[in-house]
C-alpha cells in the first residue's frame, strides 16, 4: 500500500514538474502561412478532437477511409451505422425511448409514491413496477413513523453456491424476491449482481427504488453511448450542447424531463440550424422548470389575483439566455434588457411540471405590454410572438455569432482559440443563417485547427478522460455504474452541474493535485482489470513497455511522458514479467500525452 502511494505520489510530481501545460499556448493570431501537421498526426489529432478517443484500428481505418471522407461522415451521422454493440447494451434501458408520461407512470418519483402511500393515486399496472411501488411505499412510511404490515422476511436460507442462489431468486415472483432481497446482507447482494444477467440485475435495482431508474440510465447509458457509439461527433455535440444549454438534473421535475430533453431537444439539433435549437430549449418543460420561467407572469394576473399570491416576472431565463445562451457575458445587453426579454417570455409555461406535461402558452400570464429589446420595440398584444421575435433577434445579433464560434473553438481547437479562426467561423454563423454543420466544416477546413502547436494542447475533461482510457484498452463495459461513479470522483457528475454555465470546456479548468490523483488512481486500476464491470484484457500489456506506450498513445511518447513513466518504474524495482506491463500501461494512461487531446 505505501508503495502505491508513494508510485501515485511520485507520478503526480512528474507530471506538475513537467506540466501537463508543457506545451507552449497557441499564439493569439497565427501568421500566415499557417504551419501545417503531417499526415498521420493529422488522423491522430482529428481522432482525439472529434471522438471521444481513438480506439486500436481506428488509425488505420481512417487511414483507408480518407480523413476527409472520414470527417464529412462524421458530419453526417444518419449515414453511418451504429454499433451493434452499443443497440444490445442500451436496449434494456426502457426508460431512454419512452415519453415522460410513460416513464412515470413505470417509473413513479417520489413526490408519486408519496401520492400513492396517501391514496391520492392508484398503484401501476405492470407487476414488475407495482411491487417497486408497494416497496417504495413501505420505505416511505418506515421513515415517517407510519405503522405498516411489514413485508414478510424470507427465513435465512441455508449456505448454498452464489450460482444456485441466483437461480433460485430469479425463479420468484417479485413480491418474493423483494422479500429475499432484504433479507439478504449487502455483500451478498451485490457478490450476486456481479454474476447475474443485465436483466436480472435491472429487475433488481427497480425493485430496490423504482425513482433511480430514469438517472441510473441517463448517466450509464451516456458512457456507454461515449465508448460504443460510430457517430463519435454527434455523441461529443451532444455533450458539448447539452452544457451550453445545461440542466440540473437533481432539481425537482427535472428528475424526469432530462431524459427527453438530451433525446428530443438536444440531440436532433446539434448540426443542424442553431434558432431551432434555440427555440426547442426555450420551450422545453425541463428548461422551463429549471429556470423557473413555468411560473413567470405579467402585472395582469397578478392585478386579478388581488390577494391571492402570484409568482410575478421571473428573470432566470431571460438572464441566461443571453448571457449563456446567446450573446455571451460581454454581448452588449443591459440589465434592462433583460427584464424586457423576461417580459417577453410571460406565459411561456406548463401544467403540471411533475406528471410530465408538455409546452403551453398561457395568455393570462403574458404581458401584454410594449417591450424595448437590444434597440428593437416589440409592440403591444404580441402574445407568443413576442418570445418568438426575441428569439429571431437573439439568434441573428453578431454577438451570437461571435460567442457561439468561440465556444466551439475553445472546445475543439485551443483554451486560447486564435482570433483569426473564430472571425472565419462567426461569419459562417452568419451568412449561413446559423448552420452549426457549416461553422464545424469552417472550423474543419481552416488551418488554425491543423497548426502543429495545437495538438495534444487540451487537457481532457474528466468524461473525456475515463472514456478514451476505456477506449484505448478496448475495454468490454458489462455494467457502466462503476464508471458513473468514476465521475463523482473526478469532480463531473454526470447531468449535475447545479449552475447553468454547465461544464466548463477549458481544459485548464479541470487541473489540480487532487484530480491528478484520481485519474492516476484510475488509469492503475483499469490497466490491472480492477475497475468493476469493465473487463479488460491483460494479454495485451505484454512485451516491450515502449510497444505498450506506443499502442496505447499510437504515437511516440513525447519526452516529459517519458519522464513521468520512467519515475513511477523507477520506483518499483523487484517485478515480474507479468506485473510489468499492466504497470508500464497504468503509467501510460496516466502521462501527460494521454492526459491531453
Amino acid at each position: 500500500m505505501q508503495r502505491k502511494a508513494t508510485l501515485i505520489c511520485g507520478l503526480t510530481l512528474a507530471l506538475l514538474s513537467t506540466g501537463l501545460y508543457g506545451k507552449k499556448k497557441p499564439k493569439a493570431q497565427v501568421p500566415p502561412p499557417t504551419p501545417q501537421m503531417a499526415q498521420d498526426q493529422k488522423i491522430l489529432h482529428a481522432l482525439n478532437r472529434l471522438t471521444f478517443g481513438p480506439r486500436p484500428g481506428d488509425v488505420d481505418a481512417v487511414k483507408t477511409q480518407g480523413l476527409d471522407h472520414w470527417i464529412d461522415a462524421q458530419l453526417h451521422p444518419d449515414t453511418i451505422a451504429e454499433s451493434p454493440t452499443l443497440e444490445a447494451k442500451l436496449a434494456p434501458m426502457d426508460t431512454l425511448r419512452m415519453s415522460t408520461a410513460e416513464m412515470l407512470e413505470k417509473y413513479p418519483s417520489q413526490q408519486m409514491i408519496k401520492a400513492m402511500a396517501d391514496g391520492r393515486m392508484p398503484l401501476p399496472e405492470d407487476p414488475l413496477s407495482r411491487a417497486a411501488a408497494k416497496a417504495a411505499i413501505e420505505r416511505y412510511k418506515d421513515k415517517k413513523g407510519t405503522e405498516t404490515d411489514a413485508p414478510a422476511i424470507a427465513p435465512t436460507a441455508p449456505p448454498m453456491p452464489p450460482a444456485e442462489r441466483l437461480a433460485a431468486l430469479q425463479s420468484l415472483a417479485p413480491d418474493q424476491l423483494i422479500a429475499a432481497l432484504e433479507a439478504m446482507p449487502p455483500g451478498q447482494r451485490a457478490r450476486l449482481s456481479r454474476i447475474a444477467s443485465p436483466e436480472f440485475r435491472r429487475t433488481v435495482q427497480i425493485l430496490s427504488g423504482p425513482g433511480q431508474m430514469v438517472s441510473r440510465d441517463l448517466t450509464e447509458g451516456k458512457l456507454l453511448r461515449a465508448v460504443y457509439t460510430n457517430r463519435q461527433l454527434d455523441e461529443v455535440l451532444t455533450d458539448f450542447w447539452y452544457n451550453h444549454f445545461n440542466i440540473y438534473l437533481d432539481k425537482g421535475a427535472d428528475k424526469s424531463l432530462v431524459t427527453s430533453y438530451e433525446r428530443d431537444v438536444i440531440r436532433p439539433h446539434v448540426l443542424g440550424k442553431f434558432k431551432d435549437l434555440l427555440l426547442a430549449t426555450a420551450q422545453s418543460p425541463a428548461m422551463l422548470f429549471y429556470l423557473d420561467n413555468w411560473q413567470s407572469s405579467g402585472p395582469d394576473l397578478r392585478a386579478k389575483a388581488g390577494k391571492k399570491r402570484t409568482p410575478g416576472l421571473n428573470e432566470n431565463y431571460g438572464r441566461e439566455l443571453m448571457e449563456l445562451h446567446t450573446l455571451g457575458v460581454d454581448g452588449g445587453y443591459t440589465q434592462q434588457d433583460v427584464t424586457e426579454v423576461a417580459r417577453c417570455f410571460t406565459g411561456w409555461t406548463m401544467k403540471q411540471p411533475q406528471r410530465g406535461s408538455e409546452f403551453e402558452f398561457n395568455p393570462r400570464m403574458h404581458d401584454q405590454g410594449e417591450k424595448h429589446v437590444l434597440g428593437v420595440t416589440i409592440p403591444a398584444g404580441g402574445g407568443l410572438n413576442d418570445g418568438l421575435q426575441v428569439l429571431d433577434i437573439l439568434a441573428k445579433h453578431p454577438s451570437t455569432a461571435r460567442f457561439i464560434a468561440t465556444s466551439l473553438a475553445v472546445r475543439f481547437v485551443s483554451d486560447t482559440p486564435p482570433a483569426t479562426l473564430v472571425t472565419k467561423m462567426a461569419n459562417t454563423f452568419t451568412t449561413s443563417d446559423g448552420d452549426l454543420r457549416e461553422v464545424m466544416r469552417t472550423m474543419l477546413a481552416a488551418p488554425e485547427f491543423w497548426a502543429p502547436e495545437v495538438f495534444r494542447s487540451k487537457v481532457k475533461s474528466p468524461l473525456e478522460m475515463v472514456v478514451s482510457a476505456v477506449r484505448a484498452v478496448k475495454g468490454d463495459v458489462e455494467n457502466a455504474a462503476t464508471m458513473a461513479g468514476l465521475m463523482n470522483q473526478l469532480g463531473e457528475p454526470l447531468y449535475r452541474k447545479q449552475e447553468p454555465t454547465g461544464y466548463s470546456n477549458r481544459g485548464g479548468d479541470w487541473m489540480n493535485s487532487a484530480s491528478l490523483l484520481a485519474r492516476m488512481n484510475f488509469a492503475s486500476e483499469l490497466a490491472q482489470q480492477k475497475v468493476s464491470g469493465v473487463k479488460v484484457d491483460a494479454a495485451q500489456f505484454t512485451g516491450d513497455p515502449q510497444q505498450i506506450e506506443r499502442s496505447l498513445l499510437l504515437t511516440a511518447p513525447s519526452p516529459e511522458a517519458l519522464a513521468a513513466i520512467q519515475a513511477g518504474l523507477d520506483d518499483q524495482k523487484q517485478l515480474t514479467t507479468a506485473q510489468t506491463g499492466p504497470l508500464v500501461a497504468g503509467l501510460t494512461l496516466g502521462s501527460p500525452d494521454f492526459q491531453r487531446r
